[in-house]
């Protein structure tokens, strides 16, 4: 196979068969390896990767490209107003107030060969509107980014049916989301939609330890509490958050893909549980962190 298939042209209808399937008694599909479970370990999963070749989209308030804990960007672009419509234009690789830097600077420092983009969707770390959060998820999922870190998560329900169809979307493209739980104990989305990936803090130092969360919606806790994070202007300081378990997660999740870039966003999801701090092998032992 030369092209993955969630990249390819959609396969026209079957005649005789209902949508969707596919004749497989005349086309023969594609081959995929299996690992057995006891097999999945953390050397196995990302032992030795740099996440080379996997592309990750930061969502966020922009993100410090001259910051040394960052490294280059791929491309820096914002949200921005064209008369009624919101476009996706390119802008300074900047950050007005430090919380993509430092969702981008986790990233790095697990993953620290993969691509990374900034899209400005949010202006102060706090605040920006749905239709700016909804214009810059769907750019970057038609784009076809491997991972989309959002360390961002909105209460207002009018924007859920889109979100959740974005979500879904990116899900058939193989382009995951990685979605940090709300800080506070109130609804809000994308996290808690089944297509993404949600991650909680736990406040142990190792950036490599993370657990399964058997108890929804939060499916992962990753490291969140006095994390040492870049900020503009070349510095660095400590925060707490579950904006900054979430770039844990998607720092591991790039290493994974970089050694098994072909894995689906349901392959990629059961490899980052088997391989838990908390989930233990075969043997009966849990795993030791890399």
């Amino acid at each position: 196979m030369t092209q993955p298939p969630w990249r390819r042209e959609r396969r026209a209808h079957f005649p005789g068969l209902p949508a969707w399937s596919a004749a497989t008694s005349r086309l023969a599909l594609d081959d995929f390896g299996v690992i057995r479970h006891e097999e999945v370990t953390q050397q196995w999963a990302w032992g030795g990767g740099l996440g080379a070749g996997v592309r990750v989209c930061v969502l966020d308030t922009g993100v410090d490209g001259a910051h040394p804990m960052v490294g280059a960007l791929e491309r820096s672009l914002m949200v921005a107003h064209d008369g009624d419509e919101l476009t996706i234009a390119d802008c300074a690789p900047v950050d007005p107030a430090g919380h993509g830097t430092a969702c981008a600077g986790v990233i790095r420092s697990i993953a620290p060969a993969v691509s990374l983009t900034s899209v400005r969707v949010l202006t102060d770390g706090r605040s920006g509107s749905g239709a700016a959060l909804l214009a810059g998820l769907r750019w970057a999922v038609d784009e076809g980014y491997d991972l989309i870190n959002l360390s961002l998560s909105t209460t207002r329900s009018e924007f859920l049916p889109t979100l959740h169809d974005l979500a879904d979307r990116a899900y058939f493209r193989r382009c995951l989301l990685v979605a940090a739980a709300h800080n506070m104990p109130v609804l809000s989305f994308p996290w808690t939609f089944s297509s993404v990936i949600s991650v909680a803090s736990h406040d142990e130092p190792n950036p490599m330890t993370y657990y399964y969360n058997p108890t929804p919606p939060a499916e992962f806790y990753a490291r969140g509490v006095r994390v040492p994070v870049a900020w503009p202007g070349g510095r660095m300081i400590r925060s707490s958050g579950n904006s900054f378990a979430a770039p844990h997660i998607t720092g591991i999740c790039a290493l994974i893909l970089g050694k098994h870039p072909w894995m689906t966003p349901f392959q990629l999801k059961s490899v980052l549980y088997l391989a838990s701090a908390n989930v233990v092998a075969r043997n009966g032992d849990a795993h030791v962190p890399l």
